[in-house]
């Protein structure tokens, strides 16, 4: 298998660096806080069907996130919530919007060596002021050629990107940890996609892998992307 690469975009929250577990942590909180009025599993229920219906509105990151929690406070208590609980999920949701960026292991090292060899474009959704703040945090912002900052990651979304960043998504691989977002849309486009879990996923982002497709492919460490590519080029 030899194919020719110029351009590799990478997703950047549970890809680059930690993300996920802040969430799963507030919800802890959330839950402790409407303890007295809703079991946890059925708390969670709530709001995650508050998110659903919400993204739409308030797009991705912490401030859609916020939002939903005081909905779901409002339903599950029949709007008998306490302003002391509701400044409670306010104070959670901006902890989270200063949390210290941790990026994984091996992702450094591993951007340094490919940034002369290929076109890195990072894209990623959710909030502009947060994924600034963490991209800049992060350090790693000096490896990309490119940085976008998308409201959704659709087919045209890759379409546009790596034919405006590269030579188009034929000659472009997308890296994430989301089959939904980073990788089934990804390949869609014409370009390869590459799976690399994280130990938690969001359950909006679920989806199951296009194993039927010759341009899919799963890391089980971001470490190994090179040996990859130096295989299939």
């Amino acid at each position: 298998m030899s194919v020719t690469i110029t351009t590799l975009g990478f997703d950047a929250d549970d890809t680059l660096w930690h993300n996920e577990r802040f969430f799963r942590l507030t919800q802890d909180r959330f839950a402790a806080l409407l303890a007295d009025y809703s079991e946890k599993d059925h708390l969670m229920d709530r709001l995650l069907a508050a998110e659903r219906r919400n993204v739409l509105h308030y797009g991705y990151g912490v401030k859609g996130f916020t939002l939903s929690m005081i909905e779901t406070a409002l339903e599950v208590t029949d709007r008998r919530v306490g302003a002391d609980v509701i400044s409670e999920i306010l104070e959670a949701g901006r902890d989270i919007l200063s949390h210290p960026v941790e990026p994984l292991p091996h992702v450094e090292e591993t951007l340094k060596s490919l940034k002369d060899r290929y076109r890195l474009v990072l894209i990623t959704k959710g909030d502009l002021f947060d994924q600034e703040r963490k991209i800049t945090a992060s350090g790693l912002d000096r490896y990309f050629d490119a940085i976008e900052i998308v409201s959704e990651k659709t087919e045209d979304t890759y379409q546009t990107l790596f034919s405006r960043h590269g030579t188009g998504p034929l000659e472009a691989m997308m890296t994430g940890n989301s089959l939904k977002s980073d990788v089934l849309p990804a390949i869609k486009s014409g370009a390869y996609g590459i799976h690399v879990p994280y130990d938690v996923t969001w359950a909006l982002e679920d989806a199951d892998e296009p194993t039927s497709s010759n341009r899919f492919f799963r890391l089980d460490n971001f470490g190994k992307l090179p040996q990859l590519l130096a295989r299939i080029s």
